[in-house]
């Protein structure tokens, strides 16, 4: 560089300048978010935070409340387009986005409509308009002629842009909130948690010294040597209702979305806690019954336990034959 040319300007790796580019709010950042989403042309409502407009659309027995959400920027909560027109921006921002069909429910594909079997469409659903699931498939039954059907398998949506109004209400740093809008956003239940931080001990292996190591040799079957450590564990328990037990949602995805929540919320792990309060169906009867007839003995009233078990399709000679052992 010559004396005459200016000064290189300042590095792009300078810290001051990349928090100058990165404020306001970013990805990884929670936000309390308030939105109505409706398709462009037909101004069909998708989603609502809005109990006004839910009970206005007749939706509003559809889940258990409306109200603005808890959501975690950059997890795919929202569509991309939204998310991009508020990043950067602060709390009180508001917006109006419309997502291109492509980007939102997908384009129309005239492949997705497909003639079956009436047969494979349940006779309660077998008339136009019918909503079905076969072979793992969702779709709605366009027409029925003979014993053919045809049924469209793409969304409801597919083909409609949709537009989003939004307003970003505030940014939330309370864990317990954080934890809540996460899981929110795939069950709708109202879920007890707790963060506990606790001495857990473990057992973690010890690094041989490099003596030790030189006087092993290259013996790789030296057995590893472990030593109990006391180190602290930052727990979210989570209080699993009973309505959680047989979610199919929750027992394929919990694994993978509660994953997710302890990378976002900087957790050492979650531990859920099934609470079984003694009112569940025949098997809670059951419990208390069989209790009853351990305290009894022989007094035990067997014909009226033997008309349960027939009625629950339980061989009661091999019951009976199990209580007198």
């Amino acid at each position: 560089m010559t004396d005459d040319q200016p000064e290189a300007a300042e590095s792009d790796d300078d810290p001051a300048a990349d928090e100058a580019t990165e404020s306001g709010i970013q990805e990884g950042d929670f936000v309390r978010l308030a939105y109505t989403a409706r398709s462009v042309e037909n101004d069909q409502l998708v989603d609502t935070t809005d109990e006004e407009v839910a009970e206005e659309e007749g939706v509003d027995e559809q889940q258990e409340s409306f109200e603005p959400r808890v959501i975690a920027v950059g997890a795919g909560h929202l569509f991309d387009a939204v998310e991009e027109d508020f990043i950067g921006g602060e709390a009180g921002d508001s917006g109006s986005v419309t997502v291109p069909a492509a980007e939102a429910f997908g384009e129309y594909d005239e492949g997705e409509v497909r003639t079956l079997s009436a047969e494979k469409i349940p006779e309660d659903d077998r008339y136009p308009g019918g909503h079905v699931d076969i072979e793992g498939e969702h779709g709605h039954v366009n027409t029925i002629i003979g014993g053919r059907a045809r049924v469209d398998f793409n969304h409801p949506l597919a083909g409609e842009d949709v537009e989003y109004d939004y307003e970003v209400l505030d940014t939330v740093d309370d864990r317990i909130e954080r934890a809540e809008g996460m899981l929110g956003m795939y069950f709708d239940a109202d879920l007890d948690m707790r963060i506990e931080v606790e001495e857990v001990e473990e057992e973690q292996m010890v690094e041989p010294e490099e003596s030790e190591a030189d006087e092993g040799g290259d013996d790789e079957e030296a057995e590893p040597e472990f030593e109990t450590e006391t180190v602290e564990k930052e727990t979210l328990y989570i209080e699993q209702p009973p309505q959680l037990q047989f979610d199919q949602q929750w027992m394929m995805g919990k694994q993978q979305i509660l994953g997710d929540l302890i990378d976002r919320l900087d957790l050492d792990r979650v531990i859920v806690e099934e609470v079984i309060d003694g009112s569940g169906g025949m098997m809670g009867g059951m419990g208390g019954m069989m209790g009853g007839m351990g305290g009894g003995g022989e007094e035990a009233d067997l014909e009226a336990i033997e008309e349960e078990l027939e009625d629950a399709d339980i061989d009661a000679d091999e019951i009976t034959e199990e209580l007198d052992e």
